[in-house]
């Protein structure tokens, strides 16, 4: 195939400012999210839960419901058992938010798993029958969380095959030998997504064929693994996810909800939506699990690191070999020539936790973080100033480079932003006086870390004579912007207005293209893209030279302003080079990233995991940043507010610095959540503040002033667009940032979140 031609602007459209192309849409209401679809005749559904945590049904007394109104349909494990097969979980091999069969027995796993699913006419009717279900149990002991009777540890490189705990050197000497030391335990909540749409579903029925409405980042996962829970081909199942209202991790794939919504809608011959409870939310679908660290930092009086061993444990299911794990981040951050690190799980009677947005980061490093400052504050030194003396251009375990190591860059930028100077280095030494009374004043930084992920994608790039484009591919708009990405890198690289191009997202009979998650969409689908429009224009320039202007060299032609362009002045209309191509130009583009695992396209087509690690070749590849914080504690109340926050990040060439610092202030802004107010409460294995009354999360109110600043990161070796992702980014190390501050003002170290005024007083 011929080289492509290239467009006019050579800094073209991508890294300038974009609106959303679909930003009118939302704001106005238009959009059409997966409970907003219409269909014909639907009836409705509404689940009943168990309210013990471990044990078993002995029987249901559903008289009272069968006779509301309007009832079509009651169905238990008595239904369903023999029709929903096991699937394994998405990151062990399977499709599944948690391999936990769906009414599949009369056995009771944990605290609100699905036991029955009622199907009336109206929402209101199947929740008020629900409400009148009578269900018998026979509970059992059961372990709800860390050190109850029967919770059992079990070492993560036991758990999970691919697990390594990070070593290098000597640890126990490194720590003998490092004349300052720092010892401490830090822990983190069970935190749960509260994202504005519910976790909804949709399902119609065809003859043999499935059509299911679902917000889902990863269709292609539900549609297989539905057609296996379901004994179909999965040729025979369409998964439709409009834009997502939401979701920073859970969403996550498969859901437990999903098969008997299905098989509802099957039995009954029309199709069924369920719109779940809030309070069902916490338990049908996956959370933060709490976690708890031990960290030993050693370093020599002039601050320069000795050793570092940081253990760790989460909780996670009986049922599911899955667990969130950090220290691969933690044990390469900074120079260390002594390393130990060690994981484990710790399996107890609760649902299986997944992803939320910076799933291990966001706890590790708010111990690790945390621990550096209690250094820093040992040694007398500027916390900015200890993380520079270890800094190091090489990870410290196998000795890779890193592809590019802009963290000082941003400590650098951020305190400029932040104007860090102005911090006096005396703990409780910064007041100021307001009409509310005496408040201390507390500045504090932290680190921000993310590994690059990408994965494979296809997509079909199409132009047509009239100079319209279009990009379609079975990915998911979950609100981060991707579709205005792909129609600003379509403009650009196929030449047309930003108006003329259409975007296809969230549907299976598009080409298949994989979850959404890691920071990886922009990382996989851009690449994706890139490769398309050039087949596009390869195409063009291969029909333009051997017609109109023949003799010119295909490479040497530029494409822009709708006609393609010859160094000598000539061009030739896009309409015409369009119909020499046959009337509309198409093309399928197979994206498989270097380092790809043999087979990873396929497994995506699969509906299977297959993310990998950015960097090409031996280097290590990191998005960075750093995080500032200023509290206020009131002095005699405890009060905390957060007046400012400041994120300086570098994460690699950014596409759309609108979009961006959206992104990054919206994670800084849940940063305030995790430090200060999300914690879902356990009292004897079930939650006990279910709903947004009093799980607390960040508002408006809540928002300081914010900033995030951008700094330049031109890395040439992760990849070939220099694109590192920065979704997650922005929440990273905003814990600890918060958490250091207030012991700045106060002299409290509180190293269990979220801190609260209590805590203080």
């Amino acid at each position: 195939m011929p080289d492509a031609p290239q467009t006019t602007d050579p800094d073209g459209r991508l890294g300038h400012p974009q609106v959303r192309i679909d930003g009118r849409a939302k704001v106005t209401g238009a959009t059409r999210y997966a409970s907003d679809i219409a269909l014909p005749g639907v009836a409705h559904a509404a689940l009943v839960t168990s309210p013990i945590v471990r044990g078993r049904i002995l029987g249901f007394d559903l008289d009272a419901a069968r006779a509301m109104p309007g009832l079509l349909g009651i169905f238990t494990h008595r239904d369903f058992a023999d029709a929903i097969r096991p699937v394994a979980h998405l990151m062990a091999g399977g499709y599944a938010n948690t391999s936990h069969r769906p009414l599949g027995s009369d056995r009771i796993a944990y605290a609100g798993q699905i036991v029955a699913l009622v199907v009336a006419e109206t929402s209101e009717a199947a929740h008020a029958a629900a409400g009148v279900v009578r269900v018998r149990y026979a509970p059992e002991p059961f372990a709800g969380g860390f050190d109850e009777p029967g919770a059992e540890a079990v070492r993560l490189a036991d758990l999970k095959s691919d697990h390594a705990d990070p070593r290098v050197g000597d640890d126990a000497a490194g720590f003998a030998a490092g004349p300052v030391r720092i010892e401490a335990r830090y822990e983190t909540p069970i935190q749960h997504h509260n994202p504005m749409e519910l976790f909804t579903t949709a399902c119609a029925w065809e003859g043999g064929r499935l059509t299911v409405h679902e917000p889902t980042r990863y269709v292609e996962a539900v549609r297989h693994g539905l057609a296996a829970q379901l004994g179909m081909a999965a040729a025979d199942i369409r998964v439709v996810s409009g834009p997502l209202g939401g979701h920073f991790g859970s969403k996550l794939a498969l859901s437990q909800h999903t098969a008997p919504v299905a098989l509802a809608a099957r039995r009954l011959g029309r199709p069924v939506s369920l719109v779940p409870t809030r309070k069902q939310c916490f338990t049908i679908a996956n959370y933060r699990p709490e976690s708890r660290h031990h960290l030993r930092l050693a370093a020599t009086r002039d601050g320069r690191f000795t050793a570092l061993m940081h253990e760790a444990e989460v909780t996670t299911s009986r049922f599911d070999p899955f667990a969130m794990e950090g220290t691969d981040v933690t044990a390469r951050l900074y120079a260390c020539p002594a390393i130990r690190a060690e994981e484990r799980a710790v399996r107890v009677d609760r649902n299986t936790p997944g992803p939320m947005r910076a799933p291990p980061e966001v706890p590790y490093l708010f111990a690790l973080e945390s621990a550096v400052d209690e250094m820093a504050e040992a040694l007398g030194l500027d916390p900015i100033e200890l993380r520079r003396r270890n800094d190091t251009d090489r990870e410290p375990i196998a000795g890779k480079p890193f592809s590019s190591r802009p963290l000082m860059a941003c400590f650098d930028a951020g305190a400029r932003a932040f104007d860090w100077g102005r911090r006096v280095p005396e703990v409780g030494a910064m007041r100021i006086e307001t009409g509310e009374g005496a408040w201390r004043v507390g500045l504090g930084c932290a680190a921000a870390v993310r590994p690059v992920k990408t994965g494979p994608a296809t997509m079909r790039v199409s132009l047509d004579a009239e100079g319209g484009a279009r990009v379609e591919t079975a990915h998911h708009e979950i609100g981060n912007g991707i579709a205005t990405l792909l129609a600003m890198g379509a403009s650009e690289w196929l030449g047309v207005p930003i108006e003329r191009v259409a975007v296809g997202l969230g549907d299976t009979a598009l080409p298949a293209a994989g979850l959404s998650g890691g920071s990886a969409t922009t990382t996989s689908l851009m690449h994706t893209l890139h490769l398309g429009c050039g087949q596009v224009r390869a195409c063009l320039a291969a029909a333009a030279a051997t017609g109109p202007l023949q003799g010119i060299d295909p490479a040497s032609l530029r494409l822009a302003e709708d006609r393609l362009h010859a160094p000598d002045g000539r061009s030739l209309p896009l309409a015409e080079a369009v119909a020499l191509c046959g009337g509309t130009v198409e093309t399928l583009a197979e994206f498989v990233p270097e380092g790809a695992k043999p087979g990873a396209l396929d497994a995506v087509r699969a509906g299977r995991i297959a993310l990998g690690t950015g960097g090409m070749g031996e280097t290590l590849s990191w998005g960075f940043g750093a995080q500032f914080a200023e509290v206020h504690v009131h002095a005699e109340t405890g009060v905390i507010r957060v007046a400012r926050l400041t994120g300086a990040f570098a994460a690699g060439r950014v596409l759309n610095p609108l979009t961006a610092r959206s992104q990054l202030t919206g994670g800084m802004i849940w940063g305030i959540g995790s430090a200060l107010l999300e914690e879902s409460v356990l009292d004897r294995g079930r939650y006990r503040n279910d709903d947004l009354a009093e799980y607390l999360v960040a508002t408006a109110a809540d928002a300081p002033r914010i900033e995030a600043v951008l700094v330049p990161d031109a890395d040439t070796a992760v990849n070939p667009l220099g694109l590192k992702g920065l979704g997650e980014l922005g929440i990273i190390g905003v814990n600890a940032a918060i958490a250091n501050a207030v012991h700045h003002a106060t002299g409290r170290r509180l190293r269990r979140l979220p801190i609260r005024a209590e805590a203080l007083l």
